[in-house]
């Protein structure tokens, strides 16, 4: 007869394992069946021998990695050529299956505890998604004060669209905005004034929010910035000279793998920043729901020892869905 070929071999083994996975919750195990339990290494042994002799036949061999109990079955962990899987097999030895579905829905992972925790929520300017997030935060900073480092960042692409000078600050297309050049000025802008006049951020930022468009706002930020006693001239400069570190900064931050509090609804277990707007909370990605009150217990939550502040409720209508984002 002939042999069959590896990689057929594999898809095969995978075709039947399936349908052995439908068949092990058709029927149940009989007393009968339940009496003849194999050891974990003798239901393991038997199973790698079973793939070897019926799919892969001689061509190539699969090994046994590891073995375990786990939930009422075994685990088997095993290598065919330079690929690793895993698969389960019953205690009886009898029916082999790929994988299996924990019916249980996973919980949030709990966001790592500090004496003051880090915040960091990644917008652009003039995503209305990102707007949203950052006005639904403001309340919890007024709450909070310096009890949490929270801070705005800002997403930055490379290459982006038609790039300069319509989208990107160089001609090397490096420092680019999903908006428009006038988002990523702003973005430079609002960066300048965190470094040199924080106490006048969020109201700059809310400010800039409620009247200007990434279009109109190189003709508009400077009154705004004028009305709010913010030095107009000093973030000039700082746009001018300092661009481009602020600018490679922010990359870095969003270039960095960061852990996902619940992996099931972001669709992976960590991931970079490209997606406005996303809260970081002591370096974990949160995945709840956008509402101050919300932002206030996840925040709250990664503190070693909460402040009295974290019990006061924010009460607001300003709950959304999660799905609003700018990528």
């Amino acid at each position: 007869m002939r042999k069959i070929k590896p990689a057929l071999g594999i898809i095969i083994l995978e075709a039947i394992v399936i349908l052995a996975l439908v068949l092990l919750f058709v029927f149940k195990l009989s007393p009968s069946q339940q009496q003849g339990l194999l050891p974990k290494e003798a239901a393991a042994s038997k199973a790698i021998n079973f793939i070897n002799e019926n799919f892969l036949k001689g061509d190539t061999k699969a090994q046994l990695i590891n073995v375990s109990d786990e939930n009422g079955i075994y685990r088997l962990q095993f290598k065919i050529g330079n690929k690793e899987y895993t698969s389960y097999v019953t205690k009886n030895g009898k029916l082999l299956f790929p994988e299996a579905i924990d019916l249980a829905p996973p919980k949030p992972k709990e966001f790592p505890k500090t004496e003051k925790p880090d915040v960091k929520l990644f917008v652009m300017s003039f995503c209305p998604f990102g707007n949203q997030a950052e006005e639904i935060l403001m309340p919890v900073v007024d709450l909070l004060k310096d009890k949490a480092d929270i801070e705005l960042h800002y997403i930055i692409y490379s290459n982006y669209a038609s790039g300069y000078p319509d989208y990107c600050l160089d001609k090397e297309n490096k420092y680019c905005s999903m908006h428009g050049i006038g988002e990523l000025h702003q973005d430079v802008r609002e960066l300048c004034v965190w470094k040199y006049q924080r106490d006048k951020f969020w109201d700059f930022v809310k400010e800039i929010n409620k009247n200007t468009s990434a279009k109109n706002v190189d003709e508009k930020w400077e009154k705004i910035a004028a009305s709010l006693g913010i030095n107009v001239d000093k973030i000039k400069e700082c746009q001018q000279n300092e661009a481009v570190s602020l600018l490679e900064n922010e990359m870095a931050q969003t270039s960095k793998t960061y852990p996902v509090q619940d992996p099931s609804s972001y669709g992976q277990a960590e991931t970079t920043i490209s997606a406005s707007p996303t809260l970081v909370i002591n370096g974990m990605i949160y995945t709840g729901n956008r509402s101050s009150e919300d932002f206030k217990k996840a925040i709250c939550s990664a503190f070693k020892n909460p402040p009295k502040e974290c019990k006061t409720i924010i009460s607001s209508n300003d709950s959304q869905s999660n799905e609003g984002i700018c990528k």
